[in-house]
């Protein structure tokens, strides 16, 4: 059944809330969510819509939409573009995201050819931009994203090791102290790991050739899969529901190894693009570092075991 569509939606994209409709389509645990149809200029055009309640709806919508637009900016073909994302004008305290429409599982010929692991090579070698009042690329990112629905705290940081540690590690255990009560063996492993092991691993002096890029942010099989990005070209490899932050690279590979999904042949050619940061005999324990942030998040372990 189609729904009417708010006029802050139809403004901000421009179309002719006569000739457009909303139905629903696909589902999400954060947010509803809807196919939307027009007509532009005699041809038919579709657009991906999200819509929520409250304060959370809108801190997670302005999230997604700067980070589906970071990852576009760098490889057009690996997501939907986000086009707008606001308060809705005709019903209190209800917001939205639109983007192009992503045809999943679709077989449509034309596509670029390009595997995941060259995209992803793309996105994860080119330097991340230089934020405003800073003279240099940072670690951050300039909103706020959501991991699920807890909020991460992205504010700017030069070193990566104090990125990691401090706006990471030790703001998921604070938040999960305040919203499950008190775990002091928790706690004080965390503390450790922050105070210690990234240091140790992740310090500026020691993990060599590090540099901010885009980082998808939860990139686990279930937000990869192939279709076509607004009913142009063909069938690509494409990523969806992403929470980026500019950080270290390999910041990525932890959930995607965590969860799996992802086979031999990608890891092969990933690492033939991008190659292992030194010191390499040191990789695998970066990995279990990075993957460590996951099963800390409140919204992980309220759910035991659903990823981000």
């Amino acid at each position: 059944m189609a729904s009417r569509v708010d006029s802050a939606i139809i403004e901000a994209l421009g179309l002719n809330p006569n000739a457009t409709k909303l139905t629903s389509h696909g589902g999400s645990g954060f947010a509803s969510t809807f196919k939307l149809s027009s007509t532009v200029n005699g041809k038919d055009v579709n657009y991906f819509v999200k819509t929520g309640t409250g304060q959370d709806a809108k801190l997670m919508f302005q999230g997604e939409h700067e980070s589906l637009n970071a990852i576009h900016n760098i490889v057009p073909s690996l997501c939907p573009r986000s086009y707008a994302n606001g308060a809705f004008k005709d019903s209190p305290n209800k917001y939205f995201m639109a983007t192009d429409f992503l045809d999943l599982n679709s077989s449509a010929p034309g596509g670029s050819g390009e595997t995941l692991a060259q995209k992803l090579a793309r996105l994860h070698t080119t330097p991340a931009p230089i934020p405003e009042g800073f003279d240099k690329p940072m670690y951050g990112f300039p909103v706020t994203t959501c991991c699920g629905s807890s909020p991460q705290n992205n504010t700017w940081k030069v070193s990566w090791a104090d990125f990691y540690a401090n706006n990471r590690l030790r703001v998921i255990i604070a938040d999960g102290i305040k919203n499950n009560g008190p775990d002091a063996e928790l706690a004080k492993a965390v503390e450790k790991t922050a105070d210690v092991i990234v240091p140790r691993l992740l310090g500026d002096e020691h993990l060599r050739g590090v540099q901010p890029v885009v980082i998808h942010g939860d990139l686990w099989s279930g937000n990869h899969g192939r279709g076509r990005i607004a009913g142009k070209g063909g069938a690509e490899e494409v990523v969806f529901d992403p929470s980026c932050v500019y950080g270290h690279s390999e910041y990525e590979l932890g959930i995607m190894r965590m969860f799996g999904g992802f086979g031999s042949n990608f890891w092969r050619e990933y690492e033939s693009l991008v190659p292992k940061a030194e010191p390499k005999e040191e990789w695998n324990d970066r990995i279990a570092l990075y993957e460590l942030h996951v099963p800390l998040t409140p919204y992980f372990r309220m759910f035991d075991g659903l990823p981000c």
